[in-house]
């Protein structure tokens, strides 16, 4: 990982907006289905709000700059999605007005799909 990812990543985690701390403090210490969950990590070239490496599931916050950054934000889930992660994104404005529901939906998120049952063969 280049050292000036490390560096943003520290700064960012040091200056979180307050929906990211308020969202961190459901996701941080394996509150959920005891899951570890990172904040600010370097991902390749990029830094996600939030991983969960085990599961492969990203959490994004979007604020206002969001809203012109479309088509940066469909290139990285792209990239992202390439190498297996599931990215789910939240406005900040629902984090601020349903937190419970964010963590809902990324508790769901958690759960692994279901593995399909093996077929018999040459049983006939």
């Amino acid at each position: 990982m280049p050292k000036r990812l490390t560096q943003v990543s520290r700064m960012l985690r040091n200056n979180a907006t307050p929906m990211e701390r308020r969202l961190w403090q459901n996701l941080k210490n394996r509150q959920l289905d005891d899951c570890r969950f990172r904040r600010q990590h370097p991902i390749g070239d990029y830094i996600v709000d939030f991983v969960c490496l085990e599961r492969k599931i990203v959490v994004e916050l979007d604020g206002s700059q969001h809203g012109t950054e479309t088509s940066k934000d469909v290139e990285r889930d792209a990239w992202l999605a390439d190498r297996g992660f599931r990215v789910l994104r939240f406005w900040n404005h629902e984090v601020k007005e349903n937190v419970d529901g964010v963590v809902a939906t990324i508790r769901d998120a958690l759960i692994p799909p279901p593995q399909p049952l093996p077929t018999c063969e040459g049983n006939d």
